[in-house]
């Protein structure tokens, strides 16, 4: 995994665990094919893009939907300035459901039947498909990496970037990836952290991420509490007490959105305080208030990290490009970077055609190049090496906001100055 950082493991093992957890049917739903018709332009024929996203899945409507939707209001922006040198983008989406078989049923209706150029901001908890795309050689940009799928195959392009050769076989180096300690670094640093709670489910994929948590804390010199609860029964008011008896500052957790929020609502009625609960991406978004209504104490200590500028950072004119194009909706970080997702892939384009000539090949080339991408300042600088050995250790930078009510998520340092050459860990997927 490449710049690779803890945050971003951490997502996407949570949600991998999300499907785990719930029975997933085999049914395709019934909105599974969404095309989004578009006439032709006068400037040539439209440049047909998709988007997979598991919209319907067991995590729970809108929970994945954020960088498809991002990517629409791109592609949206994009095709009213007259799309791509006179090309307008035909977007056509499709709902995986979050299974398997619907990933696959998808992937060969975009890429076999609507003959897609590209994929763009792919959200699948389960990227079933992943081999039948990069055979059939589809760049695929700006993927969430909710599987080990854009750390192993070539054609597919996560948006954090991968160092791992990608050859096709097993993720990473030999079905090993790694991630580095950064997230706990800065808290120890900034904030002064040196006991840190990580809080898992009694599950296999829930307790082998609470492992590489705790793993890293201790590598940054933290004294770690780890609490485990039952998935079926949680015990949470259990867990709340210790956490007040080991007088935790920092707490960490390998549960979904929904065991965060029962957490936190056990810790308000027992009166417990952190001075950080950590969260990630998928959660950074405007719907905390909503979500911790009945927890005010641990929404105050709400922190989030990961790679990319905060979304309510309206001193970026990139920001403040993404928000004027999203109108009064509702914002989350998963948008802004589906956003970014869509911005990548046309910038790829439209080298390519001021190079002579818009090929898969070339786009590749674009996202091959030993330049780093970061989106017009969006993202942390990304890019594709093909390390034959995974490195030891890695300057990476952090984005982190933190909540406050009345202002929402506030950005905490700038993301490029929040940098530390810090060990990276090895795990298996």
């Amino acid at each position: 995994m490449s710049p690779s950082r803890a945050a971003e493991a951490g997502a996407a093992l949570l949600l991998a665990l999300a499907l785990l957890l719930t029975a997933c049917g085999s049914r395709l739903p019934e909105r599974a094919f969404e095309t989004r018709p578009t006439a032709h332009p006068s400037g040539g024929e439209p440049l047909r893009v998709g988007i997979i996203t598991s919209a319907t899945s067991p995590v729970g409507g809108q929970a994945l939907t954020g960088p498809r939707d991002g990517a629409r209001a791109w592609f949206d922006a994009l095709n009213a300035r007259g799309g791509l040198d006179g090309r307008r983008i035909e977007l056509e989406t499709c709902d995986d459901g979050g299974s398997g078989v619907g990933n696959n049923a998808c992937v060969h209706r975009l890429v076999d039947e609507r003959r897609v150029f590209a994929l763009v901001a792919t959200t699948a908890l389960d990227y079933a498909g992943a081999p039948l795309v990069s055979r059939a050689g589809v760049p695929d940009i700006g993927g969430q990496p909710l599987t080990p799928a854009y750390d192993t195959y070539p054609h597919l392009y996560g948006i954090y970037g991968s160092s791992a050769p990608r050859t096709g076989g097993e993720p990473g180096w030999g079905g090993v990836l790694y991630g580095g300690t950064e997230v706990y670094r800065w808290f120890a640093k900034e904030r002064g952290a040196r006991t840190a709670a990580v809080v898992s489910y009694n599950q296999a994929a829930s307790a082998a991420y609470a492992r590489l948590v705790t793993r890293g804390l201790r590598a940054e010199g933290y004294r770690v509490v780890e609490e485990q609860v039952d998935f079926a029964l949680p015990n949470f008011r259990a867990v709340a007490a210790d956490l007040r008896a080991q007088h935790v500052d920092v707490l960490f957790d390998a549960m979904d959105t929904h065991g965060n929020v029962r957490l936190c609502e056990a810790m308000e009625t027992l009166g417990v305080r952190v001075a950080a609960k950590v969260t990630h991406a998928q959660n950074w978004s405007s719907s905390v208030a909503r979500d911790y209504a009945r927890a005010p104490g641990c929404r105050d200590a709400l922190w989030a990290t990961g790679s990319s500028r905060n979304h309510q950072d309206t001193g970026h004119p990139a920001v403040r490009e993404f928000r004027a194009a999203m109108g009064g909706r509702p914002l989350s970080q998963w948008q802004l970077e589906g956003w970014a997702a869509a911005m990548w892939f046309t910038d790829a384009a439209r080298s390519c055609l001021a190079g002579g000539g818009l090929t898969r090949e070339c786009v590749e080339g674009f996202m091959n190049r030993p330049e780093p991408y970061t989106a017009r300042g969006l993202l942390l600088p990304v890019r594709y090496e093909h390390l034959a050995r995974p490195p030891a250790t890695r300057n990476t930078c952090l984005s982190v906001a933190r909540w406050q009510d009345g202002r929402g998520w506030v950005s905490q340092g700038e993301m490029t100055q929040n940098c530390a050459t810090v060990p990276q860990l090895g795990y298996r997927p």
